[in-house]
């Protein structure tokens, strides 16, 4: 006679009770490894930690297990009687597995996701992290391919990394961006005994470099005063200073081809109503007969650590260029000079200007010795430092600002003299317009003129610029001719 439905129930649900005790116990022998669904994170968050190991042995065989039970549980509700509740089979096999003592929390079978249920999405693709590794980082979590740095869009595999603000990068990657490079060696600037990442850097260029190229012979333009790098070679003249390729375009060599723009500068003292009776001698020279001729010299202020321009008033031998210089590699070569001897036939000699720089500059100087000249020869005498190298270079500068219109950020002159100045720069503007390379130099050799630190030529063209602007060049020479000063 068959069992009553009751009594196997009950000898069916006590077997299924052993037998969940049983898988449990043998999971539960992997040192718990089984179930655990979620890896710990040790405190830092910046490190990729690997998804829990699982045996494929014991996962198949739990799997297999439950699916023996599931079967059989199928099995008796197909046997059962109709009119027999499927909601009470249920609720009998739930209160039984409820009861087995050290039941796993997690199974430990199936794609069970190993970040937290609300973050399982990477932040880098979008994408389902699913099982394996993964990294969480600033309370977001990744794939490890999908850790990129924002520099170079490589993975981050290191342990260590740089942000900026919520942007990681390789610490290379972000050196490269942030660490300053010198200009000169094209490498990183070293820090100092202090820890400091000490550099120089030029007021005016902003060419950064590392303060050991101002002592270890690296070559400087004798113009623009910017430093050789170490992938561009400047061209050494043969007086021993050195000039930059950008300087070079437009650089006067020869007194013959110094002749048209001295013409051009004298036109603007004429424009200006400062003609220049006397026909003065002009001669472009090098280095060691400017140096010789200003020994020879029994007056005069002279700018130092180098003087480019002599306005002479004795007699003296000088040697000039003839022929200009030809290029040969990075050298200049085969340059042709002839001495000269200067006789006296005014109270000015000659105006010696040193040769291979760029037009501008040499211009300037022009306009400043040419001022030398003009008070010389109208009987300005005496004079302060402070006031004849002043408006000297305040002539100087009117003349940059009649060849460059509208420079930016500079102090201008031009408030009572710009009638003059248009006139008298008209030859100038018949050339053409300038390359901006030309434009940024003369910009240069402006701002080299308004911040001059010397108290001659710096403290006295801001004296003398300030006293032009106010009362205008005829008013402010005429004050120093009664006064020997600037007007106040």
């Amino acid at each position: 006679m068959a069992p009553p439905n009751s009594e196997r129930k009950s000898r069916f649900m006590k077997w299924l009770g052993k037998l969940f005790k049983s898988g449990s116990n043998r999971g539960g022998a992997r040192g718990g490894v089984v179930g655990r669904a979620h890896p710990q994170l040790l405190g830092e968050e910046n490190v990729v930690w690997s998804a829990p190991a699982r045996s494929v042995d014991d996962r198949s065989r739990t799997g297999k297990e439950r699916g023996d039970a599931i079967a059989l549980t199928m099995a008796e509700d197909w046997k059962q009687p109709s009119g027999c509740s499927r909601e009470t089979n249920d609720q009998d096999l739930a209160r039984s597995l409820q009861d087995t003592p050290n039941s796993p929390s997690f199974p430990s079978y199936g794609t069970t996701q190993y970040c937290p249920r609300n973050l399982s999405l990477c932040s880098g693709c979008q994408r389902d992290i699913g099982n394996g590794n993964y990294l969480g980082c600033m309370g977001k979590y990744f794939h490890p391919e999908c850790f990129c740095c924002r520099s170079c869009r490589y993975p981050i595999t290191e342990t260590e990394f740089s942000l900026s603000g919520k942007d990681p990068y390789h610490k290379s990657c972000f050196k490269e961006l942030t660490h300053p490079k010198c200009e000169v060696c094209h490498q990183f600037i070293p820090t100092n005994a202090a820890g400091l990442i000490e550099y120089r850097c030029h007021p005016f260029w902003s060419q950064k470099y590392c303060p050991s190229h101002e002592h270890d012979n690296t070559a400087r333009c004798c113009s623009c005063e910017r430093l050789e790098s170490r992938d561009v070679r400047y061209y050494s003249l043969e007086d021993g200073r050195s000039l930059c390729l950008e300087c070079m375009e437009s650089a006067i060599m020869d007194t013959g081809d110094c002749q048209p723009l001295y013409h051009d500068i004298r036109d603007y003292y004429e424009g200006m109503h400062m003609k220049l009776d006397q026909q003065i001698p002009m001669l472009l020279v090098q280095r060691q007969a400017l140096n010789e001729a200003i020994f020879g010299e029994k007056n005069g202020y002279h700018h130092m650590p180098e003087t480019r321009g002599l306005c002479l008033s004795e007699e003296q031998t000088v040697t000039s260029i003839q022929k200009r210089p030809r290029i040969g590699g990075h050298r200049l070569v085969g340059m042709r000079t002839e001495p000269q001897k200067l006789t006296r036939k005014c109270e000015v000699t000659a105006i010696l200007v040193l040769y291979g720089l760029p037009r501008l500059l040499t211009g300037a100087i022009l306009a400043h010795e040419l001022m030398h000249g003009w008070l010389r020869l109208k009987g300005y005498r005496n004079l302060d430092p402070e006031v004849e190298e002043g408006i000297c270079q305040a002539l100087s500068y009117m003349w940059l600002e009649s060849e460059l219109p509208g420079s930016k950020g500079m102090p201008s002159t031009s408030t009572s003299t710009s009638a003059a100045s248009s006139s008298s720069s008209s030859s100038s503007s018949k050339k053409g317009g300038k390359s901006q390379v030309e434009k940024r130099l003369g910009e240069f050799f402006m701002y080299q003129i308004a911040h001059d630190a010397t108290p001659a030529y710096g403290e006295g063209f801001r004296s003398a610029n300030a006293a032009v602007s106010k009362y205008g060049l005829r008013s402010t020479l005429s004050h120093i001719s009664l006064t020997g000063n600037f007007p106040l």
